[in-house]
């Protein structure tokens, strides 16, 4: 097979430059010429009117050759190049043969290389999206996480980083937050995705609500446990404008496809406030909170009717947990006898749900 052909072959596949496909041709060659021969000093051409390679050997003009490797005598120069004079370095035509060994070891140089260039050009594309919601479709389903498919290059999004409620179907469109662009690949994989992080979420919120894009409405903290709920606190920029409201939509209308988007699980949007009681009492909803004491600036008492108690622990603790972390405050729910630490309903929690699993 021609050389151009084998070129034209790589350019149309992998979308790589011609010159570019040539020069590494080259290269690949030259380092199977030197493994072969490493006392010569080598220099190779693309020669596209044979469509050849030309392999040529540097050597130095002399009046007396000492050494026949790096030298050339005044008359055998001038025969090549006519105008050479003594202490000229020219190119000379070798004709020497490389043996398989050398052939492998040009392939890996140049599929070394093309992979170079590849991990360049995919790291300069996507480097700059770093953070931002990316369009793909789910090409491959694998042991440790999805194979995601944007425009022609391959990504991926580990298992511990999707939804828990997230179902791998071959062919169906995805979005993902970019999470990591490595300059290299790491494990095959060059791009990362996220879809359980709050940053993820807070992205959504960009793209669907043009409020929220255009910095009229404020997310100013999300905190999140993928699956289960997200909690979202909102503030407005402008006096005229619902922050929780512009958000929700008429009916829901906005907060519809970000909830499609993250399947089962729930979103409660919190109006931002400069009392942290308040805020304490928004974030453990829905429940319904009595009464609010901050304590010191890292815990607060919470007192609660037995009958919202389930509702305030939420699913596993899972939504005293998320208010905590919103707030940055340690809740404790109080109970007649004194208090309860959230570590200590979190745990009975999880003892319960067991009881009632048995």
């Amino acid at each position: 097979m021609k050389l151009s052909f084998v070129i034209e072959e790589l350019v149309e596949e992998r979308g790589l430059d011609r010159n570019v496909l040539s020069q590494i041709v080259c290269e690949g060659m030259l380092s199977a010429y030197q493994k072969k021969y490493p006392d010569l000093d080598f220099d190779i051409v693309f020669n596209k009117k044979t469509d050849e390679l030309d392999v040529f050997v540097k050597k130095t003009v002399v009046s007396e050759v000492e050494n026949e490797d790096s030298q050339i005598s005044t008359r055998k120069a001038r025969a090549i190049d006519p105008k050479a004079e003594v202490g000229d370095t020219i190119l000379v035509p070798f004709d020497g043969k490389i043996g398989r060994i050398e052939i492998l070891k040009a392939k890996q140089v140049i599929a070394q290389k093309i992979r170079n260039i590849e991990a360049s050009s995919v790291y300069n594309e996507f480097k700059p999206k770093e953070g931002t919601i990316v369009y793909g479709v789910i090409h491959k389903c694998e042991r440790n996480g999805y194979i995601i498919k944007i425009n022609e290059t391959l990504a991926l999004l580990p298992k511990s980083l999707a939804i828990p409620t997230d179902k791998c179907i071959v062919g169906h469109p995805i979005r993902t937050l970019l999470k990591e662009v490595y300059a290299e690949p790491r494990n095959e994989n060059q791009l990362i995705l996220d879809r359980s992080s709050p940053e993820f979420l807070k992205r959504l919120f960009e793209l669907e609500i043009p409020e929220v894009f255009e910095k009229l409405v404020e997310i100013k903290k999300v905190v999140r446990i993928a699956g289960y709920k997200s909690k979202v606190i909102v503030s407005s920029n402008d006096k005229n404008i619902d922050p929780v409201g512009t958000c929700v939509g008429f009916g829901g209308a906005r907060i519809k496809p970000i909830l499609k988007e993250l399947g089962t699980e729930k979103i409660d949007i919190i109006a931002h406030t400069s009392s942290l009681e308040e805020l304490i009492k928004d974030a453990l909803k829905p429940a319904v909170v009595n009464r609010v004491e901050i304590t010191d600036n890292k815990n607060a008492n919470v007192w609660v009717d037995e009958d919202q108690r389930s509702l305030a622990i939420g699913k596993m603790g899972q939504n005293i947990l998320l208010a905590s972390q919103l707030t940055d405050i340690n809740i404790h729910l109080v109970k007649n006898e004194g208090t309860q630490d959230i570590s200590d309903i979190v745990n009975k929690e999880l003892e319960n749900q067991d009881i009632e699993s048995e």
